[in-house]
């Protein structure tokens, strides 16, 4: 019969990832963990798991067969998120880490990192007026990543991202670990948002529709190429224009709609997580997997851009070209280049000032 004493260590161990705390200079750490139960895959954190996408991610990549490891960090409220989401049945063994000083444990023997973290958009708000608050924080958050897990592929979805992943890449830089195939800013919803709208005008399926869309993540940078829709169809004038202006400004329909009580979390969530699986795919080995990010890239004379790319153990193994542009697109992607640019800049000088 087991002691009173060996069941009370087992049971403290079971129950140390729902609570993280500073022993001393040494935060929890993952020995602390569950370790029974956990399936074999990947270690993934999510930096930001407590906001409004953080929480709703968080319980999705808890679902995701691929995920055996799962640290949920943020600033404020990681152990109740963490507790709620423990108990869901599936294999990831999830650990909550608290503020800044857990920062490093958390991304330690990490695959994949996806930084949702940052203030939400609020009516009137545009990405660019959250620079100066969501600036700071992905820096910090890069230096830890930097110095914990620099080979690890890293998902951003803090705004602006067309600012954000410039700022990434240049504290990577710095710190010496930078690869520019790991680095991918996420503009899933983008694309997730073309496909369903799209598909609301054809009357069919939304998983049956894809949407090549290219550019940036923030209002004319946004640029569906409804020229190159599968399955193949030929929009009227009409439909272009309702259709484009729709997806760019898709983040404000949501905004407005909530009347100041938050921005797309849920839709984000969702996006984030269906970009992340299929980098989880890719760094199984599986083939074939093609995505829409922003990354570094040669497409255009930018530094950085979105379009289609291929996946695989590395991160980024190719970057496919635009394909065909219409003139209505040709006219779009220079006013979405223009744009574009300042928001680069804006990141880069973030850092090197």
């Amino acid at each position: 019969m087991e002691s009173n004493s060996g069941a009370n260590d087992r049971i403290a161990r079971i129950a140390g990832h729902l609570r993280p705390q500073v022993q001393g200079d040494v935060c929890l750490r993952r020995s602390h963990c569950r370790a029974k139960g956990g399936a074999p895959g990947f270690h993934v954190a999510i930096l930001g798991a407590a906001g409004g996408i953080g929480q709703p991610l968080a319980m999705l990549m808890k679902m995701n067969p691929l995920v055996s490891v799962l640290h949920l960090y943020d600033v404020v409220n990681t152990p109740g998120v963490t507790a709620d989401i423990s108990h869901m049945d599936s294999g990831a063994v999830v650990q909550g880490f608290l503020g800044q000083q857990q920062l490093e444990d958390a991304l330690i023997g990490m695959d994949l990192v996806i930084i949702p973290a940052g203030v939400p958009r609020k009516p009137g708000m545009t990405r660019d007026d959250l620079f100066n608050i969501n600036a700071g924080i992905v820096k910090t958050l890069c230096e830890a990543i930097a110095k914990c897990c620099p080979k690890a592929i890293v998902n951003l979805i803090s705004n602006p991202v067309n600012s954000t992943v410039p700022i990434a890449a240049e504290v990577f830089k710095r710190a010496g670990t930078y690869d520019p195939k790991k680095l991918l800013g996420v503009t899933m919803l983008d694309v997730v948002r073309a496909n369903t709208f799209v598909a609301e005008v054809l009357g069919v399926d939304p998983r049956d529709v894809d949407v090549p869309v290219v550019g940036g993540h923030a209002g004319i940078t946004i640029l569906p190429l409804l020229s190159q829709v599968k399955p193949p169809f030929s929009f009227t004038p009409k439909e272009i224009e309702y259709l484009s202006d729709r997806i760019q400004n898709g983040g404000t329909e949501v905004v407005e709609a909530k009347a100041g009580a938050g921005s797309a979390t849920l839709s984000m969530a969702y996006a984030a997580v269906k970009f992340a699986d299929a980098c989880l795919h890719a760094l199984r080995g599986d083939a074939g997997i093609i995505q829409c990010a922003y990354v570094a890239s040669q497409v255009t004379e930018l530094p950085f851009f979105a379009s289609k790319v291929r996946l695989g153990r590395g991160g980024v193994e190719e970057i496919l070209p635009l394909g065909p542009l219409n003139d209505s697109e040709r006219e779009g992607l220079e006013k979405a280049k223009k744009e574009l640019s300042a928001s680069i800049e804006k990141g880069i000088s973030f850092i090197r000032k």
